[in-house]
């Protein structure tokens, strides 16, 4: 039998991230997993590119966290774009180019941020995880 230090193992405090993107696909229209990446890759980037540059600095410092979510249609995803342009956080509405799996036009992501944390969870709070 191995001998042991008689140390157990602490975990460490998840990091307090005071900001973050939030990533809400349309959970209406069918995507494949791969898909639904790429197109919350485009809201990221979009919705980065779109934010003010402090507020990318310090996301950037923290480790750039990302949550995804989803929604049920593409009515929400106008309303969330809404309220967070009123709210003065950053938004990137994606539309799709049709050349693979979904019709050319269609809605399909929202990124919002980053932003602080609380803020983004007034917006997005009531949303499930993707």
């Amino acid at each position: 039998m191995p001998k042991t230090s008689g140390h157990i193992p602490v975990p460490k405090p998840e990091p307090d991230f005071r900001y973050k993107q939030c990533l809400v696909i349309r959970n209406d229209v069918k995507m494949s997993c791969g898909k639904r990446c790429a197109q919350a890759a485009h809201a990221s980037i979009g919705a980065y590119n779109n934010a003010d540059k402090s507020l990318q600095k310090a996301w950037l410092s923290e480790g750039q966290k990302k949550v995804v979510l989803k929604a049920p249609d593409e009515r929400t995803l106008f309303e969330l774009k809404v309220i967070a342009e009123r709210t003065g956080i950053s938004s990137s509405l994606i539309q799709d180019a049709g050349m693979t799996e979904i019709p050319p036009g269609t809605i399909t992501a929202l990124g919002l941020g980053p932003g602080k944390s609380e803020d983004l969870d007034k917006i997005t709070g009531s949303l499930s995880l993707l």
